[in-house]
Parts: structure tokens; sequence; C-alpha cells
């Protein structure tokens, strides 16, 4: 139960990132999250988009794996592996930050998916 949920809190920080990268990319809300300036945002507005469905991509797979219950285990399992990887790459190449939005919140569900 605890592994759901947990994974439905990454789910739900994925579908904020998705809506930051997808719709919301040159708002200031967007901006001041990601530490660009509204000319960055206007020139890599397609990049965010396409960054944003695979962060949508990712939400998916969360929540199709608490869908099935029990028996979607090793879907979480997979899609978390996913998203702390992702998260330790963006925080060796982006921000450090990222470490603590996407990495510390997948391990934690991880775990709770593995102990339950």
């Amino acid at each position: 139960m605890i592994g759901s949920i947990l994974t439905g809190v990454v789910a739900l920080i994925h579908v904020y990132i998705v809506i930051l990268e997808m719709v919301w990319w040159e708002t200031p809300r967007a901006m001041k999250a990601f530490g660009t300036t509204p000319e960055f945002a206007a020139q890599t507005k397609v990049l965010a988009g396409n960054q944003g469905l695979y962060n949508g991509f990712l939400a998916a797979g969360l929540i199709w794996g608490i869908w099935l219950g029990e028996a979607g285990d090793p879907v979480k399992i997979f899609f978390l592996l996913c998203v702390a990887t992702a998260g330790l790459y963006g925080a060796a190449t982006a921000s450090r930050k990222i470490l603590f939005v996407q990495t510390v919140p997948a391990v934690l569900a991880l775990i709770a998916v593995l102990l339950t």
C-alpha cells in the first residue's frame, strides 16, 4: 500500500513536470523552476515539449503499475528505476536539484514497493 502511495507521489511529480514543460514552459513559474530566461524558454520550447512528453510516459507507466495493484509491482519497479536513472543523469548534467526532486522520491518509492 505505501509503495503504491509513494509511486503515486512520483507519478504526480511527473505530471506536474509534464505541465511545466509542455504547457507552461514560457511562464514565470516554469522559468523559475528550471532557472531559465524568457529568451532561452522561447528558443527551447519545442525541446521542452519533447522532454515533457517523455516525462508523461514515465507518469503513465507509474500510474499503470498502480492501477494493476500488486500484479503491477514489476511495472512500478521498472518505471521507478527509469525515473531514478533519469534523475541521476539530470543531477549530473543539468542541476543537482533534480536529485532531490526526482531521484530521492523514486528511490524511496522503489524501496517501499520492494519491501511490501
